[in-house]
C-alpha cells in the first residue's frame, strides 16, 4: 500500500510539472518579436516626417516592448540623422523608446570627399559600412522591410 501511494504521489508530481511547462510554452508563443528595417534614401522632409509617424504607429499596434525598428539612412536621406534636421527631437525621443537610427558610412565618406562636407549625426545614431548591405542582413535576420 505505502508502494502504490508514493506511486500515486510521484504521478500527480510529473503531471503538474508537465502542465506547468505546457502553459509556460504557450505564453512563450504568444509573445513575438516583430522586427522592421526601414529604408530612408529620400530627402522628402513630407515623406520623413511620415516614416516617423508610422514608427511611433507601428510601436503603438504592437507594443514597444514587441517590436525591433531600425532606420537605415544613405543617400539623400543621410540628413535625415543630422543634428541639423528638422525632426531630430522626434528621432532622439524614438532612440530612448529603442528604436535604431543607423547611417551610411559610404554615404558620409561620399559628402566628405566629393562636396567637402563633415556630417554632424545625431548623438546615439549607429553607422554601418554600407547601408543597403546592412538592410539585406537585417532581412536574413527576419526583419521585414519598408521602403516609404
Amino acid at each position: 500500500m505505502y508502494k502504490k501511494a508514493i506511486f500515486i504521489l510521484l504521478v500527480l508530481v510529473i503531471n503538474a510539472c508537465n502542465l506547468k511547462n505546457t502553459v509556460q510554452a504557450a505564453e512563450e508563443d504568444d509573445f513575438e518579436v516583430h522586427r522592421l528595417v526601414i529604408q530612408m534614401n529620400k530627402g522628402d522632409e513630407h515623406l520623413q516626417s511620415e516614416v516617423i509617424t508610422n514608427i511611433v504607429n507601428i510601436s503603438k499596434y504592437f507594443g514597444v516592448d514587441n517590436v525591433e525598428i531600425e532606420l537605415v539612412a544613405y543617400g539623400k536621406g543621410i540628413y535625415f540623422l543630422t543634428k541639423e534636421s528638422p525632426f531630430r527631437a522626434r528621432i532622439e525621443s524614438l532612440m530612448m523608446q529603442d528604436v535604431v537610427f543607423t547611417a551610411c558610412e559610404d554615404t558620409i565618406n561620399t559628402l566628405k570627399r566629393t562636396k567637402g562636407l563633415e556630417l554632424n549625426l545625431i548623438d546615439g545614431v549607429e553607422t554601418v559600412p554600407n547601408g543597403i548591405p546592412h538592410i539585406m542582413l537585417l532581412q536574413e535576420k527576419g526583419y521585414t522591410y519598408f521602403s516609404p
